[in-house]
């Protein structure tokens, strides 16, 4: 399904150039969101050193694993035999993603500090990926996130389907912002917008972003996620970094995809938003060397080349 028949602007004003952040958080979702659609298996061995590894380049944020249900996500099923063997970084956040009250308590048995909800946008995606109906979904996160507050852990709340939906199309501004909204409310500490099948374009990515303002909402709580499947995703992100974000997901290689949307593609690479931001002056703290080394190294374990154009360039 093309822009068209999603519904999607063709021609959006640009916005005006705000001034760009000074240093941006990378939140890299390789281990998690990037191996989670795998058809291997990737040996724990494999994952902790791709852990490793990744904290030595100097990445401050590693999304770890997900406590989801083993037939659901079959790859991540070895989650708390991960994190029992972790040995984690001083500095460096290992934060899980949690689906509901079962995986908040595996998650502090692991003494995880650190947590991630999976909400949804749209009600057909919800439905397909929670099994609940659209507002029925914060009736399952909220016990979740007040308890993990409680406990004193800082809660994200991700946002999947925000521009556009493969069954429902283009995603209305104010729906998102709801979503946005609940979650904020029940005590997301931030939100990360999902561009799950990869359709966003730098003008609806603004016009999510001022939607957001105008609701009250500031830049500093949210972080962007995109998908490349258009060849849109370093385009997307420069527009959220004009307008103030200053936390962008990304994935170590470009690993990635979504095993509840099939059209979802991988995620931005982390080299190639490296190699942006260095080229814009923007502190990022990532040694692009190792980086690169990391996901050729973990490139050769899952047997297939990065697609990450700065991998290939700095690799061949």
């Amino acid at each position: 399904m093309g822009p068209r028949e999603l519904g999607l602007p063709m021609q959006v004003a640009a916005p005006e150039p705000g001034e760009l952040p000074a240093a941006v958080t990378i939140w890299e979702v390789g281990p998690r969101d990037g191996l989670q659609n795998e058809k291997q298996a990737v040996p724990v061995e494999v994952k902790l050193e791709f852990l490793d590894r990744l904290a030595d380049a100097g990445l401050p944020v590693l999304e770890a694993t997900s406590f989801v249900r083993p037939e659901w996500v079959p790859q991540l099923a070895d989650a708390a035999e991960l994190l029992a063997g972790l040995q984690r970084v001083p500095g460096i956040r290992y934060p899980v993603l949690v689906p509901n009250a079962k995986g908040l308590d595996r998650a502090l048995e692991s003494q995880v500090r650190d947590i991630a909800i999976f909400a949804s946008a749209t009600e057909t995606f919800t439905r397909r990926n929670l099994n609940r109906g659209l507002d029925e979904q914060f009736a399952m996160f909220d016990p979740v996130v007040r308890r993990a507050v409680g406990e004193g852990l800082s809660v994200r709340g991700y946002i999947s389907m925000c521009f556009g939906d493969p069954w429902e199309g283009a995603v209305p501004v104010e729906q998102v912002v709801s979503v946005g909204k609940r979650l904020l409310e029940m005590g997301c500490d931030q939100l990360s917008l999902g561009d799950t099948i990869g359709v966003a374009t730098p003008g609806h990515v603004s016009a999510l972003l001022r939607g957001f303002v105008a609701a009250g909402i500031g830049v500093d709580r949210l972080a962007v996620h995109f998908h490349d499947t258009y060849g849109q995703a370093l385009s997307n992100t420069f527009a959220a970094l004009q307008h103030g974000v200053s936390t962008v997901d990304s994935s170590a290689g470009g690993l990635g995809g979504c095993p509840y949307a099939k059209s979802a593609t991988g995620n931005l690479a982390t080299e190639d938003l490296v190699w942006m931001l260095e080229g814009l002056g923007i502190k990022h703290g990532v040694d692009l060397g190792k980086l690169v080394e990391t996901s050729v190294w973990m490139a050769e374990r899952l047997g297939r080349p990065s697609p990450s154009r700065v991998v290939k360039a700095l690799s061949s």
